[in-house]
């Protein structure tokens, strides 16, 4: 039962945390891309391509963040099944994992959000949207331009009290790091295991 705990935990560790760790990670650098100005000419719609990423993106960090809640849980059962709750290596693992995941749901993901609300500015979708429901290519034509104008005008955008600056994204990655940081002292505790009896 151990080894099948352990399998499961190590697992989700990865299917769940590592989604998170370089879709996060992208995000800054993603997000400045999207602040730029849209290119002229044919290539204005990748505009709304960098836009679509950067939502690609926080979504990626906000579903498989959940899914990671089972990560925890499994490595509390093996470590239970091992009896080393009260191993100081393990200790210190869970502090750590679970600073990360204050990171992560306080400092990381909200301001993920703000930053793709600040892509996206009231309306502007809804217009490109409504554009493009029309009949015909010339009505499609229109819609793409209408997003196209929506992304120009989020470059430095206010929606509520949040403005998205290239600052904001530098600050995110920042909070970002911290958060590997952690997760990557967590694996190396894990790993090492540093005073554990139970065997490398």
């Amino acid at each position: 039962m151990t080894k099948f705990l352990l399998a499961v935990h190590v697992l989700a560790a990865i299917v769940a945390v590592g989604p998170v760790t370089v879709a996060a990670s992208m995000f800054p650098p993603a997000a400045r891309r999207a602040l730029d100005p849209p290119p002229a000419g044919p290539r204005a719609a990748d505009a709304v391509a960098r836009v679509a990423t950067v939502e690609l993106l926080h979504r990626i960090c906000r579903v498989y963040a959940v899914v990671g809640v089972v990560v925890p849980v499994f490595g509390f059962a093996t470590a239970k099944n091992m009896g080393v709750l009260g191993d100081a290596w393990l200790i210190a693992s869970i502090v750590l994992t679970a600073l990360a995941a204050a990171v992560l749901v306080v400092l990381v993901l909200p301001r993920q959000e703000a930053v793709v609300r600040g892509l996206l500015p009231e309306g502007a979708g809804d217009a490109g949207a409504a554009a493009a429901a029309g009949d015909g290519p010339a009505a499609g034509a229109t819609g793409v331009a209408a997003g196209v104008a929506g992304v120009t005008a989020a470059a430095a955008t206010v929606r509520g009290a949040v403005t998205v600056t290239r600052r904001d994204t530098v600050r995110l990655a920042v909070f970002t790091g911290v958060f590997n940081l952690l997760w990557a002292a967590v694996t190396v505790l894990m790993i090492v295991r540093p005073g554990s009896t139970t065997g490398a």
